[in-house]
């Protein structure tokens, strides 16, 4: 039993923390939170932290913020402005321990010590701590939490307890803490418990089991409530007891549904195996995506540490089982955005997934397709054409950004970005194309990918209008950059709108060469004819898109150039953003850019700027950033990297590493997960020099030269590839799959399973 609640010995696998602090520990529970894709739940102590429930006391802060959520759990809670939110379940962690008739608190006695260490390769929660009560007897405790990979519906907690004093009456009261908060109750039995929202009309189902052992026997608890066990026992000094609970959750989406089978078949899978088959399981599914996701770094500890907490978040987080749901801005580890999903999936999440985990891949890019109605519903409401994704989208892919909030004085404040933040359409678009190009899935292209590369190019034909000057304007938007609202045309926005519109173009050659009925059942369905199609070869030839010719730079919009300059250096050490520091208006007025904007389109389309442009416009942007976003920092570090500005690319690395394992407060909301794959993005796609868009795999890469090797791994097109880079050269072994010509450094190489060729430099 010891061993499985100890971490794994290596501490490049674990990461620690120790003690209590009111103004972290918030924080620490989204970094340590773990989950399943399914299901997710913040690193909250279980046992003395005592009850939690709402409170309008602004003043007051809570000690510890438990949360557990269901992904695809949406309602429409009591806020205004009124957007849905993801509804978080019973918090079925909860252990009450009560010595002598006093409750086992935090705040109370002396903690001796206390550390949660999360193991990353085992893709568990551990906990070790002491603690003497006012009454001098000292509890110790060790923990184990899971929410199993392999089973996804399941979840596991161990916890073992001893004290240091014979004949004190103990109380374990294990519970389902605030059970169906916000939900209707559908049924309460035994074992097993269902809610339904109440405005979506969403169904949950909970079941648990829970056994307790002492003195080398099991006990039998007492059951006063369902999903309620109580046993009490005498402490004999050092003598330890044994608690362990199953859980087993199922969420159902029409009212018909009844999600308490599933449920309840979930937890008879799991309590026939057994907890010790059901750790082992979960261990083995962690180990499985740890072959193929770890990336190694020889020569810089901090960011290997980092990289290996950025991929187990974002393993955390994929399910490839649900088509229905997408990973939000803060994933499954905290409320911040109330769980909504952002062009952070398409752009910053799904290159690491389609590399690495397509299955995941291919589930979120169906979500995108299960949501069209949605997209088409909000561009014909704007005016428009074909399908407008929603800035903020929840399970039904409606537009869920507010229209206004209320501001510190308590007047209202208009949110323009579900309104004019329309590149998401562009951005979805891009990872329908680059999945498809690097995996070969035509499946998916036929069943769902071309309809939203075309209803997607469509809507950009009608957005980009033609004007006496005779060229196609995208006018009252906002880019990337946040800063500056209601602009027009955007060069990010507008080349990314011609990319899409020249995709749709190709897609529909692509299918009438190969699918041709395929090809003239879509183009029925969406009524595409000719004369639209001349439309669209129209819009690509003549979209604005804001380049200078003479000086390959881009214009970030038009008048960006005649704005104002700032120093942007001169407010580096601040710790508010630079737009509350100076204020809105000259914010707007300044060539201050919030985050990567020309860079990002550097980064995404490398082609639209041959020779020296990459380089003029990333000099030219880079110091006007202010990096306002967590996407920035590791946007700019790609592109650095890519230009071979080895110094700057590591900075902006470890700045985004910095920015969830760093005991900061703003990780209270949740793990910023867009920056922790642009982070991974920026080491296997930027020094790696990964390709996977082409007619080939390519890989270029560019090592600092203080790394002495990268190493990692690929899928492409069915197979499977591992690369091995030094400063000497690139070993690439293909693991799986078909005999491929692949590209290294410009070099053209077969490889065959079981071969491994080597390039040197």
């Amino acid at each position: 039993m010891p061993e499985v609640l100890r971490p794994t010995p290596d501490s490049g696998w674990t990461l620690a923390h120790d003690g209590y602090s009111v103004t972290t520990e918030s924080a620490v529970e989204s970094r340590f939170a773990f989950g399943n894709g399914f299901l997710g739940m913040r690193a909250a102590r279980s046992v003395s932290r005592g009850p939690t429930w709402a409170s309008w006391l602004g003043y007051i802060r809570w000690a510890s913020w438990p949360r557990c959520y269901v992904a695809g759990l949406f309602d429409m809670p009591n806020t205004e402005p009124a957007v849905p939110a993801l509804v978080p379940v019973a918090d079925w962690s909860r252990v009450r321990i009560v010595l002598d008739g006093a409750t086992l608190a935090a705040r109370e006695g002396a903690m001796l010590h206390g550390t949660r260490t999360l193991d990353l390769r085992r893709g568990v929660l551990l906990a070790d701590w002491a603690h003497r009560t006012p009454a001098g007897v000292t509890f110790r405790g060790r923990e184990l939490r899971l929410l199993s990979l392999a089973d996804r519906a399941v979840g596991l907690q161990i916890l073992r307890i001893a004290l240091d004093r014979d004949e004190v009456e103990v109380k374990l009261e294990a519970s389902f803490g605030l059970a169906g908060l916000g939900m209707e109750p559908m049924r309460l039995e035994r074992d097993l418990a269902a809610w339904r929202t109440e405005g979506t009309a969403k169904a949950v189902a909970m079941a648990g089991a829970a056994r307790l052992a002492h003195g080398g026997a099991a006990s039998e608890p007492e059951r006063p409530f369902p999903l309620r066990w109580v046993w009490r026992w005498r402490s004999v000094a050092g003598q330890a007891a044994v608690f362990a609970r199953l859980v087993a959750v199922a969420r159902a989406d029409r009212p018909d549904e009844d999600p308490a089978p599933p449920a309840a078949a979930a937890l008879a899978r799991s309590t026939a195996l057994g907890w010790r088959a059901v750790l082992a399981a979960h261990e083995a599914a962690w180990g499985e995506r740890w072959t193929m996701s770890d990336v190694l770094i020889e020569g810089d500890d901090a960011l290997q540490r980092a990289l290996r907490f950025a991929v187990y978040h974002l393993t955390s987080a994929a399910n490839p089982e649900d088509e229905r749901v997408s990973i939000g801005a803060r994933g499954l580890t905290g409320d911040a955005y109330f769980g909504h999903v952002f062009w952070d999936t398409e752009i910053y999440l799904l290159p690491f997934y389609t590399a690495i985990w397509p299955e995941a891949a291919r589930a979120l890019l169906m979500y995108r397709f299960h949501t069209l109605p949605g997209a088409r519903e909000k561009a014909v409401r704007l005016g428009y054409r074909g399908a407008l994704y929603p800035w903020e989208s929840a399970d039904t892919g409606a537009e869920t950004t507010p229209d206004s909030v209320l501001g510190p004085n308590g007047t209202p404040v208009e949110i323009l970005t579900g309104k004019m933040e329309h590149h998401i359409s562009a951005d979805v678009a891009y990872a329908v194309w680059h999945y498809w190009r690097a995996t070969g899935d035509d499946d998916f292209l036929l069943q769902a990918g071309a309809e939203i590369l075309l209803e997607t190019a469509r809507f950009w034909v009608s957005r980009a209008v033609p004007e006496a000057d005779g060229r196609r304007h995208i006018r009252h938007v906002i880019g990337p950059d946040e800063y500056h609202e209601d602009v027009d045309d955007n060069a990010f926005t507008n080349v990314m709108a011609r990319w899409t519109i020249a995709r749709g173009l190709e897609v529909v050659a692509l299918l009438q060469a190969r699918w041709p009925e395929r090809a003239a059942a879509l183009r029925a369905a969406l009524a595409l004819g000719d004369d639209e199609l001349a439309q669209w070869r129209d819009a690509t030839a003549r979209i604005v898109d804001g380049l200078d010719p003479e000086t390959g730079l881009y214009e970030q919009f038009a008048g960006f150039h005649g704005l104002d300059l700032l120093d942007v250096a001169d407010y580096a050490d601040h710790a508010l953003p630079i737009d509350v520091i100076i204020g809105r208006e000259r914010t707007q007025g300044s060539q201050v850019v919030k985050q990567a904007d020309v860079v990002a389109l550097i980064a995404l389309l490398p082609q639209e700027f041959p020779g020296a442009s990459a380089e003029t416009n990333f000099r030219h942007y880079e110091p006007r950033c202010a990096h306002g976003s967590s996407l920035s920092a590791s946007m700019h570090a790609l592109v650095a990297a890519r230009l071979g500005q080895t110094e700057t690319a590591l900075r902006y690395m470890h700045e985004t590493a910095s920015l969830d394992l760093d005991p900061d407060p703003n990780s209270a909301g949740g793990v910023r997960i867009a920056g922790l794959g642009g982070l991974w993005q920026a080491v296997v796609r930027g020094f790696g020099g990964l390709t996977l868009s082409g007619e080939r795999l390519e890989i270029d890469p560019r090592l600092p030269p203080q790394w002495r090797l990268l190493s990692f791994r690929t899928r492409w097109r069915d197979r499977m590839v591992a690369f091995r880079i030094t400063q000497d050269g690139v070993d690439a072994r293909l693991l799986a799959g078909e005999r491929m010509e692949i590209g290294i450094a410009g070099t053209s190489v077969a490889l065959e399973v079981g071969m491994a060729q080597r390039v040197s430099h």
